[in-house]
């Protein structure tokens, strides 16, 4: 009995500290609109090659490089990353809602969960549940609640913004879409991800290769 009350306090500190390691979620600004509001949030149609700097970092290391993504609408991508100085490299591929790496744990260990991912890239697929629409001037935001959580997203215009995954009323995750920058952070992990676009192009179709080797 008292193994299990020692075991039950952990779990209770560890959710207490979780949840001093987050921002705290604000109440949604605007007037509120109808859900059908919200805008869809697709890939751009054919083929592009997105190349970009990039920087990771938690609280056991730091990396940067370059890389480039090859995404085909409308849910398949290639991401390969090059580490600075020729240390390394690896490579993911995600299709739909797998994300998996052939060259092992270091990779998946940069890059976000797959739903996360393809925000960073403009995708979003609204998962059923309760949700709430406001509007201010431009900018649309939601809560699309599924139980205790919540996802937050924010629109300008017809571009998705960002996206934030809140729970007990603290923010876990979050994506940030700038003009160039695309930032990952995760706020329990202490981890981010920040990649610096520097150049995008359109391109024919790929070989089939890339989406196994």
């Amino acid at each position: 009995m008292r193994g299990r009350a020692v075991a039950r306090c952990a779990l209770v500190a560890a959710a207490l500290v979780a949840a001093s390691c987050t921002p705290r979620a604000v109440a949604l600004a605007g007037a509120p609109v109808e859900p059908a509001r919200l805008p869809a949030a697709r890939l751009a149609p054919g083929s592009q090659q997105i190349t970009f700097t990039w920087t990771y970092r938690d609280p056991d290391q730091f990396a940067s490089g370059e890389g480039a993504a090859r995404v085909a609408g409308p849910d398949s991508a290639r991401v390969d990353l090059f580490l600075r100085g020729g240390l390394g490299s690896g490579f993911a591929i995600v299709l739909g809602d797998s994300i998996f790496s052939p060259g092992g744990s270091t990779l998946m260990r940069f890059l976000p969960p797959v739903s996360m991912f393809w925000a960073a890239l403009g995708r979003l697929a609204v998962p059923p549940g309760d949700t709430t629409v406001r509007m201010e001037g431009t900018v649309l935001r939601a809560d699309i609640r599924r139980g205790p959580a919540v996802m937050r997203v924010e629109f300008d215009g017809e571009r998705l913004a960002w996206i934030e995954n809140i729970e007990r009323g603290g923010i876990v995750e979050r994506v940030t879409r700038g003009a160039r920058v695309l930032t990952y952070e995760h706020f329990v992990a202490r981890r981010a991800l920040s990649l610096t676009i520097t150049r995008t192009q359109s391109v024919g179709p790929f070989d089939a290769a890339i989406w196994t080797h």
